[in-house]
């Protein structure tokens, strides 16, 4: 398993293991509403959507206008998609399987 010892510790470890409780949309939006602020939450769907669009070959311009996503963001979601954990790829590759699966 890979992690970033930066990252691991036992109040992160409770955090994740909150978050996999969660069983619905619903259940998300009340708990995140209620540890983060609107901003953060925002900041972390820009990202992924950041992502999906990067994986999409779509150009930065476009992802920038698109999501309002500033030039560093899209730098920094870039080189986690090359060189990061692959925390990306394989939620994208899950989303995209979810949404063939429900179709």
């Amino acid at each position: 398993m890979w992690s970033d010892d930066r990252l691991k510790d036992n109040l992160t470890d409770y955090l994740f293991e909150a978050i996999l409780l969660l069983k619905t949309k619903e259940e998300c939006y009340r708990f995140f509403q209620d540890i983060a602020t609107v901003a953060e939450i925002k900041a972390l769907a820009q990202r992924l959507e950041v992502a999906r669009m990067l994986e999409e070959d779509v150009t930065y311009t476009r992802i920038a206008e698109m999501t309002g996503a500033s030039s560093a963001t899209i730098s920094r979601v870039k080189r986690c998609l090359n060189y990061g954990a692959d925390g990306y790829k394989m939620i994208l590759k899950r989303l995209a399987e979810e949404r063939i699966e429900n179709k």
